[in-house]
């Protein structure tokens, strides 16, 4: 079942600015990242996600319910971390997490508070003199703490120092484990990596690629570093290598190489190794920020 919805919004701010013409679908249960660099449009498709932008053209959906006209209902569905916080008048974290779960109907604060301990938080302190990695916590705790079945995330870890980054990954997949459906912008690859089942790339405000990781992981070409133990092999296999046998580096004073083989070669690259003495080989993992370099740089559609 389609969770989250959104067909063919284009929101135009003139001078190539906006988003245009943009589509997703994001199914239940699903975690989907949305990446792309700053200016490229991910906050405006969320702002129309939750209602706070009317497209100039197309619509988007929440549980089969429209984003601007039934903002409100969709509102009680969703746990929602903006890009740019700014809270409301409390004295401390902790007032302000009260009058959220007032506001939500919340009367037991168990998970609350394990959130709480889970990213460290001091939420007795101070509300507008808190660190900016302060005030993610606790805007990550406002997000998570009615337990809702959407969460929809605006660069949610930024200004988390590592150690937390981690922190909020395995809530994340904790999350995701309850069958929760997540959408997460960011700009980190990592946390994509580790948490997502499909990734889209927006580029000036346009969707370039949406692919599912795991596809993106198991990608047909796979590339090797090897070393040979003697240079007259090292020169002999460059020399003599099969078609099939792409290089994408030579070490000559290392003897080392390192080459692109796709998958329904492996056997025959393997076999073709046995004649040639090896100190190591090693399989480099294609990454989720390679692939997507790759693509932005070509700046083509593959979605």
């Amino acid at each position: 079942m389609t969770y989250i919805e959104v067909s063919g919004i284009t929101k135009d701010y003139n001078h190539g600015r906006g988003i245009f013409d943009l589509s997703l679908e994001i199914a239940e249960g699903e975690v989907f990242g949305f990446v792309g660099t700053n200016g490229a449009g991910k906050t405006t498709t969320i702002r129309h996600m939750m209602g706070f932008l009317k497209p100039d053209k197309g619509k988007a959906h929440i549980k089969g319910l429209n984003c601007w006209n039934d903002a409100a209902k969709i509102k009680k569905h969703v746990g929602y971390i903006p890009g740019e916080i700014a809270f409301p008048d409390a004295p401390t974290g902790t007032e302000f997490l009260k009058r959220q779960a007032a506001l939500l109907g919340l009367k037991d604060m168990n998970y609350t508070n394990r959130i709480i301990e889970i990213l460290q938080l001091d939420p007795t302190a101070n509300l507008k003199r808190m660190s900016k990695g302060m005030k993610q916590k606790t805007a990550i705790v406002a997000a998570f703490m009615a337990d809702p079945e959407i969460l929809i995330l605006d660069e949610p870890t930024t200004g988390l120092d590592p150690l937390m980054r981690v922190g909020f990954v395995d809530l994340l997949n904790e999350e995701k484990k309850k069958g929760k459906t997540i959408f997460m912008s960011t700009h980190l690859f990592e946390e994509v990596e580790n948490t997502c089942d499909k990734v889209a790339l927006i580029k000036d405000g346009k969707l370039i690629a949406v692919k599912s990781t795991a596809e993106i992981r198991h990608n047909q070409d796979k590339t090797f570093k090897l070393e040979f133990l003697s240079h007259d092999d090292y020169v002999s296999f460059t020399a003599q290598a099969p078609d099939y046998i792409k290089f994408e580096e030579k070490r000559e004073g290392q003897n080392q190489a390192v080459v692109e083989v796709n998958d329904k070669d492996i056997n025959a690259f393997l076999s073709h190794l046995k004649g040639f003495p090896i100190k190591f080989l090693r399989e480099n993992k294609y990454t989720l920020e390679q692939y997507f370099n790759s693509i932005y740089r070509e700046g083509k559609s593959n979605a």
